[in-house]
């Protein structure tokens, strides 16, 4: 998908078969994310230097075809776009210090992860630099780099995302949401708060079928993943409720959904399970039909976490 000033898009997940005339690049940082996305580049027959500061980190790459640089400096000089995966947004900060004029021409893509801010100030600074900037939201773990079902969220230069569009699909499908180049971390963020909402909801529903003694495993594959796919399908109509701001309901109400949670808490008190993850939704949702709303739907809650 594209979002921003071009609407939405589909970026393909295929690289291009004709070859990339700036097609060299440089990763910095080599842990566990970034010794993944080196190994793809090199899988996918980039030229590619690599740069950590333990160097015995890159023999492993370097076995495998990468060009070991001797610093921060000769790995920008060594390549058009140069990828930075490090532990926070201060250790960038420091490592384009010391890159410093050598990152000019080139296109810097930061797969680090941070805050909206951060990523707006890092653009500044790398922009000053005479280079592009892209932040990265990377939708995966290491092992999934490189793989159809890797996603990861770009935002900053349209010209360097474009321009680089092959490279950047290397480590799995590219999402370009915009020139802001805080977008991409604020959607890595939100994605992620919507799937430890999830994860909540599965503990605390394991939690319910062990304290009953039954198999939590067969439940899981059996009744409650099938029943949270079919739940998904309510998400977009959802959203656009929370966009237009009308949360006009055509099922269960707020009130109703209300009125049964005093079952639900009962039966955790019965079990002796805690209800504890769960009370903070159902408070928004009590008090939401206390300011009049009950005959609203659910996704009128978002009002109480966020007045436009």
């Amino acid at each position: 998908m594209r979002l921003g000033t071009g609407g939405l898009t589909a970026t393909p997940t295929t690289p291009s078969k004709e070859t990339s005339p700036m097609s060299s690049v440089s990763v910095v940082g080599l842990g566990a994310m970034g010794t993944a996305l080196a190994d793809a580049l090199l899988s996918a027959g980039h030229t590619t230097t690599v740069w950590n500061r333990t160097p015995a980190k890159a023999d492993p790459l370097v076995e495998r075809g990468a060009l070991r640089a001797g610093s921060v400096a000769e790995a920008a000089r060594a390549a058009d776009v140069v990828v930075v995966c490090v532990l926070g947004y201060a250790d960038v900060h420091a490592l384009v210090d010391a890159a410093g004029d050598d990152l000019r021409g080139r296109v810097v893509v930061n797969l680090t992860n941070g805050s909206p801010d951060e990523a707006r100030e890092l653009a500044d600074k790398v922009r000053t630099l005479g280079a592009e900037y892209l932040d990265g939201g990377i939708m995966a773990v290491p092992a999934m780099i490189g793989r159809p079902e890797a996603l990861v969220l770009y935002s900053g230069s349209t010209p360097a995302f474009e321009a680089h569009r092959e490279v950047l699909q290397v480590f799995g499908r590219a999402v370009y949401l915009g020139d802001d180049a805080g977008r991409a971390p604020l959607h890595d963020l939100a994605m992620l708060t919507g799937m430890y909402g999830m994860f909540a909801g599965f503990l605390q529903s394991a939690a319910l079928v062990r304290s009953a003694g039954a198999d939590v495993e067969e439940f899981t594959t059996a009744l409650l993943v099938p029943w949270l796919h079919a739940m998904t399908s309510l998400l977009p109509r959802m959203a656009a409720q929370t966009a237009k701001g009308a949360y006009a309901t055509t099922g269960s109400n707020l009130a109703m959904q209300v009125a049964a949670q005093d079952t639900l808490e009962g039966l955790g008190r019965a079990q002796g399970v805690s209800t504890e993850l769960l009370a903070p939704l159902f408070d928004l949702m009590r008090r939401r039909v206390a300011d009049g709303h009950g005959e609203e739907d659910l996704a009128g809650v978002v009002e109480l976490l966020h007045r436009p």
